[in-house]
């Protein structure tokens, strides 16, 4: 008895020994893992965990800082680079052309008469400061537009009036999700026009609130949110998590980093400090696609980059000397110089692949004795002109300062002689379009590929003070303006842009230069970005992998 009372002592303290060398290994790891696990970082988190928590950034390297990020107030390219991804507008232009397509508007009805048209809304859409996006919206932005200082509202006074009258006469919300613009007048490209950058929808209760300074603390619908400006350094914009359309961004984070100069901000891309890089000098085509770690993009051409002549000043407002001038410059030397080869001559003030481009046009040829012989008809007394070189490398323009130092040998050949001026890009611009500068070389990026947005936005009577930098003034051009703008019949509205390209090749208010084709570089690891032909570009669908 005493005997089995110690055999069974001893199988309870066995058992026992047992369940604790089990527990004990079981706290070691040493049993089997289930199948799908996580190692554990030194900050707590499974690996797992950090890489689904590594940020999309993406550092996209630009020629100049922007002016403003207010869409209805700013011309410049690099404001809109900007705004394009804080706003959206009723409209969009498809992804590499200039087809219209549903944007905040998911549909649209065109009344017979051409006077009308009715845009439904997009429901369910926020502004980034939590305000709803309806029709009233709408009403308010274009309001805002109309009632703007002409001087300040730059696009919507050379798209939206004409002889001093507004072609929007009204704008109505009819209810919640539908407006109706009625017009005072047709005209043929409204919905290219309403589809541009600068008529992006913005909240009315942040641009009320914040006035003239609503440029530095933008509210749109957009995909990313305003974060930082840092002046003539970076913009830094977020990730919208509220974006209406499911799935995107893509990206996080964007900063748009201001590199001035072209070769400056390619090494950037290539030490990896920047992922795009806008600008790339054509002569540095060739690094870019030996690199293995780079690729070379194209963006679709529809430019203009142009030597304009103010032709309210002297000497310049005599036809004859700006004449003389168009066969002063060796414009093919140019575009071989500085644009190796990608890059053709420009003859019209517009790119040969608008519809209305006049063909038949032979264009200025280089020809320095017959420039001396116009400036020598037009009594020109040898005075010094000043030349005003761009400061930022542009689409249109890669080096603005080397292309005025050839156009200056040019116009000392012929007995003009010029000193180079430079100014910063935003004084550059207002100087310019006040009518203070000489000469000054300038260009523009079509907003819509249609051919008003080249000739009456640049060079119709109506858009001095805005876009037509060059105080161009012709009342003949005007009026064929006018009349293209609301015929319909696509045939006859061409010969008429014809007929205005003629008269302003006869009065050369300007020296075309160069349709570009531009360049940028990234790294390889950037997908789904898709450069637009009018240079402003979402980057919703962008990734880096």
């Amino acid at each position: 008895m005493k005997k089995s009372k110690l055999w069974s002592f001893g199988l309870i303290m066995l058992l026992a020994l047992s369940v604790l060398l089990a527990a004990c290994s079981a706290e070691e790891g040493t049993t089997e893992e289930p199948a799908e696990t996580s190692e554990e970082t030194n900050d707590g988190t499974t690996t797992e965990e950090t890489e689904e928590a590594v940020p999309q950034i993406l550092v996209f390297g630009r020629g100049g800082d922007s002016v403003s990020l207010d869409p209805a107030i700013v011309t410049d390219g690099e404001s809109f680079k900007v705004t394009e991804n804080i706003f959206e507008t009723l409209l969009n232009f498809g992804e590499q052309d200039t087809t219209i397509n549903p944007g905040l508007a998911h549909d649209w009805e065109v009344s017979e008469d051409g006077l009308e048209y009715t845009f439904h809304l997009q429901e369910g859409v926020k502004f980034h400061d939590g305000t709803d996006f309806n029709a009233e919206a709408v009403v308010k932005n274009v309001e805002r537009w109309k009632g703007g200082a002409e001087e300040q509202f730059y696009y919507f006074n050379s798209m939206f009036k004409a002889e001093g009258k507004d072609i929007i006469a009204s704008v109505e919300a009819t209810d919640d999700l539908t407006v109706v613009f009625t017009l005072s007048r047709p005209q043929a490209p409204f919905l290219k026009n309403i589809a541009m950058s600068p008529f992006a929808i913005a909240s009315p209760t942040a641009f009320e609130a914040a006035g003239e300074s609503f440029g530095d603390n933008p509210v749109g619908t957009g995909p990313f949110t305003f974060v930082e400006w840092k002046r003539n350094d970076s913009i830094t914009v977020a990730k919208n998590e509220e974006y209406w359309q499911e799935g995107l961004p893509k990206l996080d984070t964007i900063i748009f980093r201001a590199i001035p100069d072209n070769s400056a901000r390619l090494n950037a891309l290539m030490t990896g400090e920047i992922d795009l890089a806008d600008g790339v000098n054509p002569s540095d085509a060739q690094t870019v696609e030996s690199n293995a770690d780079l690729q070379l993009i194209e963006r679709p051409s529809m430019n203009i980059g142009y030597l304009g002549l103010t032709n309210t000043r002297p000497p310049f407002d005599n036809k004859l000397v700006r004449q003389a001038v168009n066969y002063a410059i060796d414009k093919q030397a140019i575009v071989d110089a500085f644009f190796q080869g990608r890059a053709e001559v420009a003859v019209n003030p517009m790119p040969s692949s608008i519809s209305g481009y006049n063909e038949e046009i032979a264009g200025y040829e280089y020809n320095p004795e017959k420039a001396k012989e116009l400036l020598a008809e037009a009594g020109y007394d040898g005075g010094e002109i000043e030349l005003w070189a761009m400061p930022v490398p542009r689409p249109y323009m890669p080096d603005g300062q080397k292309v005025a130092e050839a156009i200056q040998k040019n116009l000392s050949d012929v007995g003009i002689p010029s000193k180079i001026v430079q100014f910063e890009w935003a004084t550059y611009l207002e100087k310019a379009k006040n009518g203070e500068a000489d000469a000054f070389l300038l260009g523009w990026t079509g907003d819509n590929g249609d051919a008003d947005n080249f000739i009456y936005t640049l060079l119709d009577k109506d858009t001095i003070g805005s876009n037509n930098y060059a105080h161009y003034s012709n009342d003949e051009v005007h009026e064929l303006l006018i009349a293209a703008q609301s015929e319909t019949d696509e045939e006859v509205r061409s010969d008429l842009y014809k007929q205005a390209q003629e008269i302003i090749h006869e009065d050369a208010p300007w020296v075309p230069l160069a349709h570009s084709i531009p360049l940028l570089a990234g790294k390889k690891g950037v997908t789904g970005y898709l450069p637009h032909p009018t240079g402003s570009e979402s980057l919703v669908n962008v990734s880096i992998e």
